[in-house]
């Protein structure tokens, strides 16, 4: 018999037979729990309940809304399209000293929408963006997707192969680059199919847009402001972006965003972090990312709020801009507070308006410090630390400023948001069964990686996947906790408190973060082993002191020692964004190897950088010289104390 049938026996035979009220029977109850050993759940109810219903209220709040969209299918121009006409002269973004108004932001993406429908761009074709943050960067994608389109947000700072990659993987039928990423565009357009149609964007002249290249700014010029006439283009469930994020397989995988995840996730952030539709967000983070492009944008487009944009983060600028502009809330990663937090105090720290700021990665150790750096006498900074991969369905959130914590799990009613930790192996990260052969819950204390089960067709629980199925298929692990049933794999290893809180440990598979991006570890490890004349090689990520995230460090097979470091520098530097290039280099005389024959990185991972310990010379990369230099015991010293910042 279980619990919950024990005490339907007890409460059945003092109500029927002994005929005792109502309140003696609860609190009869009450005393056999305790005494059953549920005091400490006890002491859960009373500890969560308010958070509990709290989130559950906001919980709610987003699930009508997106059932109302679902019903009505609704896409997400079409949504943009009601601010417009309730407030076609209200401030939709800022950026570089210029207002743009909803209506300006409109029409722009409705001639956008009309130049590819012109020009024959069929509903569902793909066209890539390869342009840096402005307001013109979420009116194209906006316009596109008026037309039915799909636009793949390519992260520009690629080159060469993952470039061609991205712009490959989505079977894109058209390109927009902007001018500053001309270069950039040019060298690889002679791999990709000749039938793909070219947009120069942002050109002063046509002189120096490339040869058979279209320029954007005079097809834009003759195209009408209007709105398409006819049926709507797109539907609530289709494809409107592809957004990259690069997994555990090597190069960047193209990640489904649809109008309902599009829909849900800025839904979720606005109503799990409190905002209103008066607040005006900071927005520094990459439009090519969730973060910048959905979290940050999404709340003009979907909420009407004003959006201050930033090309690029800037320690500098930050709280002066905040001040400036009157921003309310601002997003973070865990770098820029980070960076933040280690700038001089000025005026701006205090003086600014903003009450709230969310994002992902705030150390646990730097969190109470930044709060209080930059919380005023009368407003008390609040933190919503959110968690969530870019394509899954597995989405929590930190709304009451737990220190360190990324989001929670309702201990009272756990099913009501289905996702959970499960046991996993340390080296490769696939699922622990148990002996029925399904997957193994963690307990609290005990790490494990974060799921989220699938229900298709849910406006919140579904998987989109990627665009390629062989990567989708990957994420997904089936009979998990039944048979039949299916979950996300998040990829990352989580920890639960016994409060249900949750608290981000790690990254399984090949995957770390440094400097704010994802970074491929097979896609580094075959580019060093191009340079180093194929020499075996494994890539990983240490943790640094003071500094999120982990940065890269490379075990490289080198036992003649014939390994040329500048050449090395060098030829990385052509190919890898900075963030991916490693920090630190081992030469090892023997590469260990598992016993299907994979590189062994766990081993090399826990031995990091301590070069103490580590009788294989350990090289740092020396920003000011831009190469390799030996790095010693007193180096490593430095970069303990914080005197060598990275």
């Amino acid at each position: 018999m279980n619990r919950g049938a024990f005490y339907g026996v007890i409460a059945s035979l003092l109500w029927l037979r002994l005929h005792f009220p109502i309140w003696l029977i609860l609190l009869i109850l009450l005393a056999i729990y305790a005494v059953m050993g549920g005091y400490s759940y006890l002491s859960v109810i009373v500890r969560t309940t308010k958070r509990d219903v709290t989130g559950l209220t906001r919980y709610l709040q987003v699930l009508l809304r997106v059932r109302s969209y679902q019903k009505k299918n609704w896409t997400v121009p079409m949504v943009f399209e009601t601010h417009v006409k309730k407030h076609p002269n209200k401030i939709a973004f800022v950026f570089e000293g210029r207002e743009w108004t909803f209506k300006e932001i409109d029409e722009f993406s409705n001639k956008i929408a009309h130049v590819f429908e012109e020009a024959g761009f069929q509903p569902g074709e793909t066209v890539a963006l390869l342009l840096d943050n402005r307001p013109e960067y979420v009116a194209i994608w906006l316009g596109l997707a008026k037309a039915g389109l799909v636009t793949a947000l390519i992260n520009h700072n690629l080159r060469d192969k993952p470039l061609l990659h991205c712009i490959q993987i989505a079977d894109c039928k058209g390109v927009i680059f902007g001018a500053d990423f001309c270069d950039a565009f040019t060298g690889v357009r002679d791999q990709l199919d000749s039938s793909i149609k070219q947009y120069a964007f942002d050109f002063k002249n046509n002189v120096s847009i490339p040869a058979s290249s279209i320029n954007l700014d005079m097809k834009m010029e003759e195209a009408s402001p209007g709105r398409l006439s006819g049926p709507q283009r797109a539907n609530y469930g289709d494809k409107m972006l592809y957004i990259y994020t690069s997994g555990t397989t090597g190069l960047p995988k193209a990640a489904v965003i649809r109008h309902s995840r599009y829909i849900f996730a800025t839904f979720g952030g606005f109503y799990a972090c409190g905002l209103n539709k008066k607040d005006t967000i900071y927005v520094p983070m990459p439009l090519y990312h969730m973060s910048g492009g959905c979290m940050g944008a999404g709340m003009t487009l979907l909420f009407g709020c004003t959006a201050v944009m930033r090309k690029k983060f800037s320690v500098t600028n930050f709280w002066s801009d905040c001040t400036k502009h009157g921003c309310t809330v601002a997003q973070y990663i865990g770098e820029t507070c980070r960076y933040l937090l280690a700038a001089p105090p000025r005026p701006e720290d205090k003086s600014h308006s903003v009450r709230l700021m969310f994002g992902n990665g705030l150390r646990p150790q730097i969190w109470e410090e930044f709060v209080d750096r930059f919380s005023s006498s009368t407003r008390k900074l609040l933190i919503a630390e959110f968690y969530g991969a870019t394509e899954g369905n597995a989405n929590i959130i930190n709304f009451d400023g737990r220190v360190g914590a990324v989001g929670f799990v309702s201990m009272i009613a756990p099913s009501i948001y289905p996702v959970a930790l499960i046991k996993v192996t340390e080296d490769t990260g696939e699922p622990i069964r148990g002996e029925d052969g399904l997957c193994i819950r963690c307990k609290p204390g005990e790490p494990g990686m974060f799921v989220g089960m699938i229900l298709r067709n849910h406006p919140i629980r579904d998987f989109h996947g990627y665009a390629d199925p062989n990567a989708t298929k990957k994420k997904v692990a089936v009979d998990v906790f039944k048979r039949g049933d299916a979950a996300f794999l998040s990829g990352d290893i989580l920890e639960m408190d016994e409060l249900g809180y949750l608290f981000f440990k790690d990254r399984t598979g090949d995957t770390f973060r440094w400097r704010g991006e994802n970074v491929s570890t097979s896609e580094v490890e075959a580019v060093i082993s191009n340079v180093a004349a194929l020499k075996d090689c494994c890539v990983y990520g240490v943790e640094v002191p003071g500094a999120e995230g982990r940065a890269g460090m490379a075990a490289i097979l080198d036992p003649e020692r014939t390994l040329d470091l500048k050449v090395l520098a060098t030829g990385m530097s052509k190919v890898l964004p900075s963030y991916a290039r490693p920090l630190f280099v081992r030469l090892v005389k023997v590469i260990d190897l598992t016993g299907t024959y994979k590189l062994r990185k766990v081993d090399y991972q826990k031995e990091g950088f301590d070069v103490d310990k580590i009788k294989d010379e350990v090289y740092f990369f020396d920003a000011t010289s831009q190469s390799y230099v030996l790095f010693t015991s007193a180096l490593y010293e430095q970069l303990k104390s914080g005197k060598i910042r990275v």
